[in-house]
């Protein structure tokens, strides 16, 4: 099955209602959720990220992309917070992959998570890898 996204596709990212520190959107594709997020994944944060994207993986699809490129800072209960949604999106049958910039890949490498997490360098790519 071929997966075409782009804006001509009429596909609309949906706002997440998070925290103030925490801004996101969230696209449903064919066979996948990508969701863009901005902001700090922090202790203040993550009980409302974790509530939030935990609900959308229940929905589905369960394939999900976290593109946190435009991330600025992830902390322990962030990192927390990714490996438990790694884990429910297995449970569901599906898959995650994060999208990182340097400083999201560094803290993730930090504590070796890079593979478990499946880190990405560009939303391609991961939409490549669920294909």
């Amino acid at each position: 099955m071929s997966v075409h996204f782009n804006d001509e596709e009429g596909i609309i990212a949906e706002p997440l209602n998070l925290t103030v520190s925490l801004r996101g959107t969230r696209e449903v594709r064919d066979n996948c959720q990508l969701f863009r997020l901005t902001g700090l994944l922090d202790a203040f944060s993550e009980p409302t990220f974790r509530k939030v994207l935990g609900n959308k993986i229940d929905e589905g699809p369960k394939h999900i992309i976290l593109d946190l490129s435009q991330i600025d800072f992830v902390d322990s209960s962030g990192l927390g917070a990714l490996v438990q949604l790694a884990k429910q999106a297995q449970t569901a049958d599906g898959t995650l992959q994060i999208v990182t910039n340097a400083r999201v890949t560094q803290t993730v490498k930090l504590v070796r998570l890079e593979k478990f997490l499946s880190l990405q360098t560009s939303v391609d790519a991961a939409l490549e890898n669920i294909k």
